[in-house]
């Protein structure tokens, strides 16, 4: 993996005080923008899960519309960092309290959610999270096109609908859905367009006419592929292809997450030691995936590169196996990467921005956290 000169330069100043994060605010803020550019007149609400640091969250918000959260934490989290930020609140299980945080748009996941959001008597503009039947091929994850937790079938719409008469203070505005992650723009494209047609035709046509489908959020899952680092997901097909889909009058909306921040972030560590078991190489790295769990949690290997600032017996351009810190065989960044590395090198895992550091488990074995340093 090529490492920027400017994060090259930062992991170099830091080679003594690893393991470190540093994110690049300066490129977030450049692919923000394009991504701002290609999507035009797209609403994008930024999805805070993937990373909801300070310096991200301020980085991001002229780029976007609002931002969305999936519990009361995420939202009182955005709420001080950017207090005049637009919030959509989503997520399956949605405690009362948080059914009455004052928010922009309440995704509304179950027919139960929103007979206790009617009973509550509290005023709130809402979309209806649909969970169409629809096939969702070569997703990394599947959050709907079945039976899953999250959001509705058709007929838990038509109860929801139905629910929605005679009563004024919930205030339905449309549609939600995020069907899958790690798709490609035609695939994410086909998905939105089944998911526009459901809009229109519940929200605008036959007994539910009034009811409001003029939003539709057709959700996030922008395919990031981390063995092409390299790679983009296309925005500029997606743009135009959203554009041709909205009809006047309608606001489509999506809620892009790891597709905007995890190029601008890097996991730096340093190598301890250097090992053969049984005719296989192990670099043994300073943290691990108590600090980084995205390639334990996906399965893959994280793209890295190696700063050569070490010295001793090592391996020589051949595979090598990056492990970290913990008493756990799952502790691994990598798998028989071919590459050169000694102990005291330093080791940059790239696409380190989104999943990373806060899905961690800190607190195992109780290693020093991470610093984390910012690139402006």
């Amino acid at each position: 993996m090529i490492l920027p000169g400017r994060v090259r330069e930062r992991a170099e100043e830091l080679a003594g005080d690893l393991p470190a994060y540093v994110y690049d605010l300066a490129a977030l803020d450049a692919h923000a923008a394009d991504v701002r550019r290609a999507l035009a007149d797209v609403e994008v609400y930024y999805a805070v899960k993937a990373n909801p640091d300070p310096a991200l969250l301020r980085t991001l918000a002229p780029h976007v519309d609002g931002f969305e959260v999936s519990s009361g934490g995420e939202a009182a989290h955005v709420r001080e960092v950017l207090p005049g930020a637009r919030l959509a609140f989503g997520g399956p299980g949605k405690t009362d309290a948080e059914l009455a945080v004052p928010v922009h748009r309440l995704h509304v996941e179950s027919p139960g959610e929103l007979r206790r959001l009617i009973a509550a008597g509290r005023p709130a503009d809402v979309l209806l999270r649909v969970n169409l039947d629809v096939p969702v091929d070569g997703a990394s994850l599947a959050m709907g096109g079945g039976a899953t937790p999250f959001g509705m079938d058709p007929g838990g719409i038509a109860e929801c609908l139905a629910s929605l008469r005679g009563q004024g203070h919930v205030r339905p505005r449309g549609f939600h859905a995020h069907l899958a992650s790690g798709l490609h723009a035609p695939e994410l494209l086909r998905l939105a367009g089944a998911v526009v047609e459901f809009a229109r035709e519940h929200g605008t046509h036959g007994e539910h006419r009034g009811h409001g489908a003029r939003e539709v959020n057709v959700g996030g899952g922008m395919a990031v592929p981390y063995r092409r680092p390299d790679e983009r997901f296309d925005w500029d097909a997606y743009g135009k292809g959203l554009a041709a889909l909205r009809a006047p009058g309608e606001t489509l909306r999506v809620e892009p997450g790891r597709a905007l921040t995890a190029y601008c972030g890097w996991y730096l560590t340093r190598v301890l030691d250097v090992k053969r078991v049984h005719g296989e190489v192990f670099a043994v790295v300073t943290g691990g995936t108590h600090h980084l769990r995205t390639p334990a949690a996906k399965g893959h290997d994280q793209p890295f590169a190696v700063l050569p600032t070490g010295n001793g017996r090592g391996a020589d351009d051949e595979p090598v196996t990056v492990v970290g810190q913990l008493c756990t065989p799952k502790d691994v960044f990598a798998r028989r990467v071919v590459t050169t590395v000694r102990p005291g090198d330093v080791v940059a895992f790239g696409m380190a921005g989104a999943y990373a550091w806060t899905i961690s488990h800190h607190d195992f074995l109780m290693h020093p956290r991470p610093g984390f340093h910012y690139l402006t």
